[in-house]
């Protein structure tokens, strides 16, 4: 019998509480699976919900956390796969084998082959971030060179990534940050304009910037105020595309000022493009590689963890002030 170095949840409460490092049995790929040696694994928000026993999906007692991996394939499952022991993949864990441990299962139908330009760290975190971040403004939005692109929490993981996208697709990047430092990495992650919602009134900022033409796109991992501020500064026929709730805020949309102001909202579930079109994420995830070989766009790791710091690590994203995508390295 294999063993491995894992973090578990062994009950529900918050990460420190719930997690507890164990020695646990090699997980074995079922058919449609592989198992993957973890080379990173992203932290991610939802994994503190796991630890809670507030996420969507609720794996039996006891599980490994950890929903996004860049790893090696050591294994197969029964039947044909599209990957090679040997490949180096990413993708999201299959609960309750997650990515906070040495080894870890995932979906042949959810995984990709990483792009060569990423290293590990920058690999594991792709999915959720860029992913979602061109189905948003490509397929959702349908941005068009030469736009005005609002992207709130510019710097953090899910932003720093419409920030790249946005300029690969020849859009006019405006990023809002909350203090100097991030303003100044904003800018280095190619922000044309840069807001400092701390010093700047946004919604001026934006009108100015704009010459009074205000965003036509807006992208709002935020919600709450800057859901609202949004809808004061979007232009004409402009899209604000919702794809979080970082400020705790689940605001309810005025539709009567979208009909005046002649504005869409639009909506974006990951999860529901990979179960009702699955060609287009092929398609998406071939792009993001082409533009990630090219060096057009490159997830921003704010901080990577040694394993032994997974709560860490967890309690670190959910106080928020980090920036870009938080990441643990595998057990020596």
């Amino acid at each position: 019998m294999s063993m491995m170095d894992a973090w578990q949840v062994a009950a529900y409460g918050e990460p420190r509480e719930a997690l507890r490092r164990t020695e646990i049995e090699v997980p074995e790929p079922a058919p449609g699976q592989v198992r993957v040696r973890v080379s990173a694994a992203a932290v991610n928000f939802a994994d503190t919900l796991l630890c809670t026993g507030d996420y969507q999906v609720r794996p039996k007692l006891p599980f490994v956390p950890g929903l996004e991996v860049c790893g090696i394939v050591t294994a197969l499952g029964e039947g044909p796969s599209p990957f090679a022991v040997g490949d180096r993949i990413l993708g999201p864990t299959a609960l309750p084998h997650g990515g906070f441990a040495g080894e870890a299962i995932v979906d042949t139908a959810t995984a990709y082959p990483a792009p060569d330009g990423l290293d590990d760290a920058q690999a594991a975190t792709f999915v959720v971030s860029y992913h979602t971040g061109w189905l948003g403004l490509h397929r959702r939005a349908a941005i068009q060179p030469g736009e005005y692109l609002l992207v709130h929490a510019a710097t953090g993981g899910v932003g720093s990534a419409a920030v790249q996208l946005g300029k690969a697709a020849g859009a006019h990047v405006i990023g809002v940050v909350g203090g100097a430092d991030k303003a100044r990495l904003a800018r280095d992650l190619g922000c044309d304009v840069v807001i400092d919602r701390r010093e700047t009134d946004v919604i001026e900022a934006v009108r100015e910037a704009t010459g009074g033409h205000g965003a036509d796109v807006v992208y709002d991992p935020v919600g709450g105020p800057a859901y609202i501020q949004s809808t004061k500064c979007i232009a004409f026929e402009g899209r604000i595309l919702v794809v979080g709730f970082a400020s705790g805020t689940r605001q309810e949309a005025r539709l009567n000022h979208a009909l005046v102001k002649n504005y869409s909202i639009l909506g974006l579930h990951l999860n529901l493009y990979r179960d009702k079109l699955p060609d287009l994420i092929e398609q998406c995830h071939a792009d993001l590689t082409r533009l990630a070989d090219s060096e057009q766009i490159a997830p921003l790791v704010g901080r990577r963890f040694p394993f032994d710091e997974v709560p860490d690590a967890l309690e670190a994203l959910a106080g928020g002030g980090t920036v870009g995508r938080l990441v643990v390295e595998p057990p020596a």
